[in-house]
């Protein structure tokens, strides 16, 4: 039996809130016939940090403020956290109002949240004059700000920052090194992540979770796999944020079989559950050297899971689906998905205009622009799948349309890559002049993509002429591309100008340029096998060879007979 009084009755709801029951808790408070601003920030907290339930949180502190109670220092950084979580500028900017009216604005929590609240909704400008104004700082200040700016992908600003809270004597704790170590990846700055590796093994910062997944993470996006592989295996207690580091490390670097034999591996321990984060860099492994075997099995795992519907395992499965060649399967999950941002719409329309369906890559980029949500909206990628469809349909106006639309309706600069998509279009059919008039144009010089569609339109359409001059400005570019030399010695040679096809070969090996050998995957019995031309260190190589040659003799048998012009 409860004693009818307000103490009791805020007994109670604290205990509520520390069991989590929020039916029970809400169903409480309503009953509390006069709460206090205790009452009232107790629930608040509860509601914010206990339950997420940030919406909630927000339309009781506006009830508690038209009550006869004011908010204080303990109410204000629980709502401005709400407003952070879901990304309320209004609703924030207004509670810093009334923050500066009730005079805690030089509060060091309230201002700490303030910066957070900003640097989520992308305001650094406004979190930084927050932290600029705060007189006596202490570490929370500086971990505030220096986590704003690597979160929000100011990656210079935060090791400025981070640098200038030495200079002022702050030591780092964890939560400043990881920000570091966040800001080290974006950047490429390896040298001071080792640094930041070296400073926390000296003093004594142990290598959990929290800061080794940081660690390997950095390694992963500097490139340094080793030391990403030497952190993870030095770590004693290791959750799915570490083998996540690990797995979208790999994928990244585009070193795809060892981040799917790492995913195995942590399938296999069996003590961890892989998550939507881990599905994601494993699907974009297994989209890029078209293990479909494995993908469908992470299909199957994830609608068991309930999670094939997140809008990111869902973009993946497509990505994945439409790389594996199952444009239907891929067609399916994404007319399945109950929500898609921008980028599934992209993936799609991509997915589309690479396998042969151009007019069904622009109907369904008619849907989007349809779309009523506002958060859908085309960007650079979109006219990249747009143009890309255009080419393999060869519609040279409409794709000039679009392009020029970029601009004036959906106002997108293009970019190198919507410029080659144009060049590729022009070359494509047969329009080599107008090709090389585009392509001087361009505001940017033309890289190695753009001129290198141009060279191999000049062969197909064995026009030597704009080949050659192509073919000079590409060995500029890029003098290290075996395929440059290679496609331009067989143009010369289709023209029988045997003495320029020779030069080219010759100048190939006097700059010591080699080709780089072909390299695939094969998937099977749960494995990734790695195979390059000419190698011979696979374990089973002896066998495959003879299976090789047997497959050989037969296609000989058969009557086929290579075509070595097309190589």
């Amino acid at each position: 039996m409860l004693i009818n009084s307000l103490q009791n009755h805020n007994f109670l709801l604290s205990k509520l809130i520390q069991l989590k029951d929020l039916p029970y808790a809400t169903l409480h408070f309503s009953q509390i016939h006069n709460p206090n601003d205790f009452t009232y920030n107790t629930m608040i907290r509860g509601l914010t940090k206990t339950w997420s339930n940030y919406t909630s949180a927000i339309q009781l502190y506006h009830q508690m403020r038209s009550s006869r109670f004011r908010p204080n220092n303990y109410t204000y950084p629980f709502v401005l956290i709400a407003c952070a979580n879901l990304n309320s500028l209004n609703i924030g900017r207004t509670t810093h109002s009334s923050v500066l009216k009730t005079g805690l604005g030089s509060d060091g929590h309230v201002a700490h949240c303030l910066i957070t609240m900003y640097s989520r909704c992308g305001q650094l400008g406004c979190a930084r004059r927050v932290f600029d104004g705060i007189l006596d700082r202490d570490l929370v200040s500086w971990n505030s700000m220096i986590s704003g700016y690597s979160k929000a992908g100011y990656a210079e600003e935060a090791v400025g920052m981070f640098g200038r809270m030495r200079e002022e004597g702050f030591g780092p704790s964890e939560t400043t090194l990881v920000s570091v170590l966040g800001a080290c990846g974006d950047l490429g700055g390896l040298e001071l992540g080792r640094w930041v590796e070296g400073f926390a093994g000296e003093n004594g910062f142990a290598l959990n979770s929290f800061l080794g997944s940081a660690l390997i993470s950095m390694y992963g996006k500097c490139g340094d796999l080793e030391s990403a592989k030497r952190v993870f295996e030095g770590m004693t207690t290791m959750d799915s944020v570490t083998w996540n580091a690990l797995i979208t490390g790999y994928a990244q670097n585009g070193v795809w079989d060892k981040a799917i034999n790492t995913f195995q591996q942590m399938r296999s321990e069996g003590t961890i559950e892989p998550d939507n984060i881990t599905m994601v860099g494993v699907l974009s492994a297994c989209a890029s050297i078209g293990a479909l075997e494995l993908g469908s099995w992470i299909d199957k795992h994830t609608s068991q899971k309930g999670v094939r519907h997140d809008v990111y395992v869902g973009t993946a499965l497509i990505d994945m689906y439409s790389k594996c060649g199952d444009l239907d399967r891929a067609l399916q999950i994404f007319n399945d998905m109950p929500w898609r941002n921008t980028v599934s719409w992209n993936v799609m329309i991509s997915a589309l205009a690479s396998h042969g369906r151009p007019q069904e890559a622009l109907s369904l980029f008619g849907r989007m622009r349809e779309e009523k949500d506002k958060r859908v909206s085309p960007d650079d990628i979109t006219f990249i799948g747009v143009l890309s469809a255009c080419v393999h349909v060869g519609w040279v106006e409409e794709g000039r349309g679009w392009f020029e639309s970029m601009r004036g309706e959906f106002g997108l600069v293009p970019k190198i890559e919507h410029y080659t998509c144009m060049v590729d279009l022009l070359a494509r059919t047969g329009r080599l002049d107008e090709a090389c008039e585009f392509i001087e144009s361009m505001p940017k010089k033309p890289d190695g993509v753009t001129l290198g569609t141009v060279l191999c339109a000049c062969r197909k359409f064995n026009n030597v002429k704009v080949g050659e001059r192509i073919a000079n400005m590409l060995l500029e570019v890029e003098p290290s591309n075996s395929g440059n030399y290679v496609i331009s010695s067989k143009l010369f040679a289709n023209s029988k100008r045997w003495e320029d096809s020779a030069k080219m070969k010759g100048l190939m090996r006097e700059r010591g340029v080699v080709k780089t050998p072909g390299c695939s995957w094969i998937e099977g019995d749960d494995q990734v096998h790695e195979f390059r031309s000419g190698d011979g260190s696979h374990y089973r190589a002896g066998e495959i060879y003879l299976m090789m040659d047997l497959l050989c003799e037969e296609m000989r048998i058969e009557g086929y007979i290579p075509n070595p012009s097309l190589v």
